[in-house]
């Protein structure tokens, strides 16, 4: 494990109690159904026959030990920073010169997104690639996520989050450093490069975090016309999660707290909108990477504060203001939740590699870990990073 000379960097080690485990097992096994509307399966949300093969599968089959055993074999670490128990992995890169990277995860999202691309980017030499391309990698839970939430503690905006992610990367010594995110992440990584350019090098997304804007948008172009349509049917028809969230995150924590099948069938809806996965979400993720998932924001109860970003950014102003001139990395997947061209990101982003990749969505370094791996060290390399 990884000595630091700062001792509020702690060493940090993952177990749920049998009891919490059982207790689980029990719940999944007193279901209360729902009917479904005789329509087709998934057209007014999540689909009942899935949910009870998920049920099924995750009261009789999965294996939660095995999740928290692969995340105990790596790096773990928890330091307070403004008043939040920060938990985070630190896994050294082996190479001549380990160049330090921050990655960010969103909603529904947590550390276990990147098992995959951790050990690509850390090791290259070990998986057909470059030494030379090593990364040590600093993947930080989000304050107010699962490993990093504890009861009643303070709530953080995403600017909030970001600067403390930054104290996070200086605590550890490093005094540049570049970073990467999705989702939520990729907000966290875009105000890093505006807010903190002195100590990004450059960051990378593969989800573009735009503001609609009417003068950014006052003369559209084709392309542009087509993301605004895009936009708006997301709007009207994709939002209503954002809605609650944003709005009346408490109440919806009752229900998602308390009902496993409530808080699966909350975020696998999720995985099946937001995936390259032609209607069933087990053709991107597996069984076990949904439930790894779920079970982490079960065990650790922290649904409802999860929902904060949501209900600080409706509330609150847009996070990244002006122009992000740090070089700018992305990775447009097809399946992505939004698409703006490139023209549009422009505007706000220092645009030095925007790759169209062939498959993928929202996802990434769960649905396509190579692909995001190779897209983010040569975007790295090529602004000598």
């Amino acid at each position: 494990m990884t000595a630091f000379a700062d001792p509020s960097l702690r060493p940090f080690r993952l177990h749920v109690e049998t009891a919490a485990i059982d207790d689980l097992k029990s719940r999944l096994a007193r279901v209360r159904w729902p009917d479904e509307a005789p329509d087709a399966p998934w057209a007014y949300g999540t689909s009942v026959a899935f949910m009870r093969e998920m049920v099924a599968t995750w009261r009789d089959a999965y294996d939660w030990r095995a999740t928290e055993s692969a995340l105990n074999a790596l790096p773990q670490f928890k330091t307070l920073i403004d008043g939040i128990d920060v938990h985070f992995l630190h896994v050294p890169g082996k190479g001549p010169a380990p160049r330090p990277l921050l990655l960010s995860h969103g909603w529904p999202g947590s550390i276990l997104e990147f098992m995959k691309v951790i050990p690509l980017l850390t090791d290259p030499a070990a998986h057909g690639g470059d030494a030379a391309d090593a990364f040590t990698v600093v993947v930080p839970s989000l304050p107010g996520y699962t490993l990093s939430f504890t009861e009643n503690q303070p709530r953080k905006s995403l600017p909030e989050i970001g600067a403390m992610f930054d104290t996070l990367m200086h605590r550890l010594g490093y005094a540049r450093y570049v970073a990467q995110g999705g989702d939520w992440g990729s907000f966290v990584t875009a105000w890093l490069g505006a807010n903190r350019p002195q100590r990004v090098a450059g960051i990378h997304l593969n989800m573009m975090p735009l503001r609609r804007d009417a003068a950014m948008f006052a003369n559209p172009s084709p392309a542009e016309k087509t993301y605004l349509a895009e936009l708006d049917h997301f709007l009207k028809e994709e939002t209503g999660y954002q809605a609650i969230q944003g709005t009346r995150p408490q109440t919806l924590a009752y229900g998602l707290s308390d009902s496993p099948a409530g808080l699966a069938a909350w975020i696998t809806e999720k995985y099946r909108a937001w995936t390259d996965c032609e209607g069933d979400p087990r053709n991107s993720l597996t069984m076990d990477e949904m439930l790894g998932n779920i079970s982490l924001y079960w065990f650790t109860n922290c649904i409802g504060a999860s929902f904060w970003p949501y209900y600080a950014r409706l509330h609150g102003r847009w996070p990244i203001d002006g122009r992000v001139e740090v070089p700018t990395g992305y990775c447009a997947f097809p399946r992505e939740i939004l698409r703006p061209p490139r023209e549009a990101a422009e505007r706000v982003f220092n645009i030095r590699r925007w790759s169209v990749m062939a498959r993928g969505g929202h996802f990434a370094a769960l649905e396509k870990p190579r692909e995001l791996v190779d897209e983010m060290r040569a975007f790295f390399r090529d602004i000598g990073w």
